[in-house]
């Protein structure tokens, strides 16, 4: 999985810093349709939906208003699909999604475009990664450790969650990281994506879920649902704190912490350990240049990327802030940095 990952953050980790084009007859077109309109409509993942991120959400919101003048409106989901499907036919104008998210809507519609995504702690796009994880209860971790620390060998033939098949640290990443290892095996040579959407008496899996949510996917884990479970770093970092470990690193240990919002509230004290951790690109705010006008996608560009928005601390909560967030300053430098479509190359690759 590492040896496979390497190439991908390798490209991926190139700076492409730009804005998003556009041309002459679709800057005007874009232009007409907001002159109609004025409510900027953003939608969310089920991962961001929850009560516990409303006021993160609302400041963002906020921020959005000031710049453009117009009103913002919220539309959370349920389901992976209804975001993605809601930005490529416009009647959404903004949505935060990860990466495969975005490249599923670009493919739907080639307006659909980034904006721009949190830095790394370096605040450059050098390490603008989060991590994809495979997970198991703690305690259940001994048959996963050989010589060289943990190895998902294991897995075959186990109750397994992912996410949803649209997410990018919940399913093409693991399951990438899954075929490329278990196709060197002759049992295995033929394994493909398709092979993991379904379990069964035959399959790879004899069971296979979806948490709908990364918190999902971590909860069908944690209530014995499942016997491992793939969900990302930053999706349940307002859950869980680091019991033992390293963070994102094999082996470490997270514990849900008291006061854990729902879903978690009534697993306070529950652990898992990390099987295998992966860096994926970092997840983007994208937009409909269909229905933003180029005026306010440079006033969205530029409000994002300033000063205020960095240190707002409602946008990007304090190192030591125990709210519940979006987004969080580890180092001070973190930051919102544009840009453009080539930068998702690598996440395409994956789908090949």
């Amino acid at each position: 999985m590492k040896k496979m990952m390497s190439l991908i953050i390798s490209i991926s980790l190139v700076a492409v810093v730009a804005g998003c084009g556009s041309k002459s007859g679709e800057t005007e077109k874009a232009s007409a349709v907001v002159k109609t309109k004025d409510t900027i409509t953003m939608v969310w993942y089920p991962n961001e939906s929850g009560a516990d991120l409303k006021n993160a959400r609302d400041e963002l919101g906020k921020v959005i208003e000031t710049a453009t003048g117009k009103k913002v409106e919220h539309k959370t989901t349920t389901d992976y699909i209804i975001a993605i499907e809601a930005i490529a036919n416009g009647s959404a104008d903004v949505a935060y999604m990860g990466p495969q998210g975005y490249v599923e809507a670009n493919a739907k519609n080639k307006k659909v475009q980034p904006l721009v995504v949190p830095s790394g702690e370096s605040g450059t796009l050098d390490d603008a990664v989060y991590f994809s994880w495979i997970n198991v209860r703690k305690g259940e971790e001994a048959p996963y450790k050989n010589s060289n620390g943990f190895g998902i060998d294991p897995i075959a033939g186990k109750k397994f969650s992912f996410v949803s098949n649209s997410s990018t640290s919940g399913f093409k990443v693991p399951s990438a990281g899954i075929i490329s290892y278990f196709s060197k095996q002759d049992k295995f040579k033929s394994l493909t994506p398709d092979d993991l959407l379904q379990g069964g008496k035959d399959k790879f899996f004899t069971e296979v879920m979806y948490g709908g949510s990364h918190q999902g996917s971590a909860v069908n884990l944690l209530t014995g649902k499942a016997d491992v479970a793939a969900f990302c770093d930053t999706c349940v970092a307002n859950y869980v704190d680091l019991e033992s470990g390293t963070a994102n690193k094999a082996g470490a240990v997270y514990k849900v912490k008291q006061g854990a919002a729902e879903p978690f509230n009534t697993l306070i004290g529950k652990e898992f350990t990390i099987i295998s951790s992966t860096p994926v690109l970092n997840s983007p705010f994208a937009i409909n240049t269909g229905t933003i006008s180029v005026e306010d996608q440079k006033k969205l560009r530029d409000v994002f990327t300033s000063e205020a928005v960095t240190k707002n601390p409602m946008v990007f909560l304090p190192k030591d802030s125990m709210d519940s967030g979006l987004f969080k300053q580890k180092t001070g430098k973190e930051k919102f940095l544009p840009v453009e479509d080539a930068w998702f190359n690598p996440v395409r690759e994956l789908s090949k």
